[in-house]
Formats: structure tokens, sequence, C-alpha cells
């Protein structure tokens, strides 16, 4: 059985920023800033680039700051959706 919040890399991590359409805004050390309008509210996400991999605290930090629900967030790619047994037609998968 998958985990509910499976760990993410950090490539991973920026794949499913881009695809919900999040662009860097900024970087301060090894910290990045993305930014996007997810239901027409503002979102900033950090992520700390110094990571390999990121823990399930931190997933859920991104997942929060994004304004996405879970699946959302790890539905924005084919590659991470199968993480958590998510099939879809299309990905990113449409947003609620």
């Amino acid at each position: 059985m998958p985990r509910k919040y499976p760990l993410l890399t950090l490539r991973e991590i920026i794949a499913i920023l881009q695809a919900r359409g999040f662009v860097q805004e900024h970087t301060r050390g090894s910290h990045a800033y993305y930014v996007s309008t997810i239901r027409g509210k503002r979102h900033r996400v950090t992520v700390d680039m110094a990571y390999r991999e990121f823990s399930i605290d931190r997933i859920k930090d991104m997942i929060d700051q994004s304004g996405l629900t879970r699946v959302e967030f790890y539905g924005s790619t084919k590659r991470t959706a199968k993480k958590i047994n998510l099939r879809a037609r299309e990905y990113p998968i449409p947003l609620e």
C-alpha cells in the first residue's frame, strides 16, 4: 500500500510547481520562491534547493503554501501521481 504522502525529490517538486503554472520569483541563499495564482488567489511556495529529497512535513508545508489539495499536488505530473496510485486521463489533473 502506498504512503499517503510519498517522499519527493527536488526535481519532482519543481516539475509539480511548473505544471501548475508556478514561476520562480527569486532566490535567497538556497531557497527558491515560486509564485502563481490558484483559484483567484496568489500563492508563494518556498523550496529549499539544498535538499535532495523532502520529508513528509516539508511536503505538507509546500502543499499548504501552494493552495492545492494533496491529490491536485501529486496529480500534477504522471510520475508523482503514480506514487499515490492516481490515474487520470490528463496531467495535471483539473482543479476541483
